[in-house]
């Protein structure tokens, strides 16, 4: 079936490029994941595959509204029970058979050219580990949004030229300074993010986790300009923000310490000192400990402060 909107594109007429597919951990709200399934459906090119993992039974007609579809390109598998965050992303890995993979948030959004434009991409650099669009940050009603936190992620993305490709120091120094990725955006080779797998002792770091260990093996990074993909940043209240938050801190106090000996092993010393300093993970911190301190969550804010202002 030919979708409306479908236009064959140059990346399609060569069989070299790849096909991508599109893996959707799935927990929780059924209507952001209509939205996120319906914009693989619509997008321009037509050379994807999408495989939604639901993690034990969410209590939803998430199966029944996925066969109504008829589509042959889309699956969804239920796991007997649920694994959580860090199992359910190596599950999905697992299940996948393509040689480039992304793994899109349940309640994120491609925009309609993300495959012609990750195709296009690959066509200029068809051995890249990764690739990287520009990406629009929207909030719960969908709506275009600049928390704090995403300002800082722009002005410590390196400026993507077209054909940018980063790998190396330069590249995992400026990942320690501070994660300016999205992880649910990045096209991943499969084969090399296959081989080292999700950490199953991580929570919230184990993306930056994935990304330092396959740029201290070699990968390379595609970068491009072109908005393409739609992150939604939940903003939730003060105290469970600030709770979340102190063992978010505690994770990568730990993450980073091991990241910057392994990046001293290889002699990459600029690198090893980004790590150690964690610089914006300080910056984090202080940010949060006057909200924490007005609302009396005591105990993150302690951790808030031994974070920011020590070893």
């Amino acid at each position: 079936m030919i979708w409306p909107g479908y236009r064959r594109t140059v990346a399609e007429q060569d069989a070299s490029t790849p096909t991508l597919e599109f893996l959707i951990p799935f927990y929780g709200d059924e209507g952001y994941l209509r939205d996120a399934v319906m914009s693989v459906i619509t997008q321009t090119d037509s050379e994807w595959f999408l495989t939604i993992v639901e993690d034990g039974d969410q209590g939803s007609n998430v199966g029944k509204w996925l066969r109504s579809l008829e589509d042959s390109r889309v699956r969804h598998l239920r796991n007997k029970r649920t694994l959580g965050v860090a199992a359910n992303f190596q599950r999905c890995l697992d299940v996948s058979s393509h040689d480039y993979v992304t793994f899109l948030g349940c309640d994120d959004r491609l925009r309609s050219t993300y495959v012609e434009t990750v195709r296009r991409g690959l066509l200029t650099a068809p051995t890249v580990t990764m690739v990287h669009p520009g990406v629009q940050v929207i909030d719960e009603e969908g709506r275009p949004a600049s928390p704090l936190a995403d300002r800082l992620k722009a002005r410590l993305a390196p400026r993507p030229a077209r054909g940018n490709v980063l790998s190396g120091e330069r590249l995992l120094a400026s990942l320690m300074l501070g994660n300016w990725t999205y992880f649910p955006s990045i096209a991943w080779r499969r084969e090399p993010l296959d081989r080292i797998g999700f950490r199953q002792d991580l929570d919230v770091a184990l993306d930056l986790v994935a990304l330092a260990s396959l740029v201290l093996d070699g990968a390379t990074m595609l970068l491009l300009p072109d908005v393409v993909f739609e992150y939604r940043r939940h903003l939730g209240s003060v105290s469970s923000q600030a709770a979340t938050s102190a063992g978010r801190f505690i994770e990568e106090r730990r993450v980073m310490g091991e990241l910057a000996a392994r990046a001293r092993e290889c002699g990459w010393h600029r690198a090893s000192r980004a790590a150690h300093f964690r610089f914006t993970s300080r910056a984090h911190a202080v940010a949060l400990l006057p909200d924490a301190i007005r609302s009396r969550s005591w105990y993150p804010a302690r951790k808030f402060v031994r974070h920011a202002f020590g070893p």
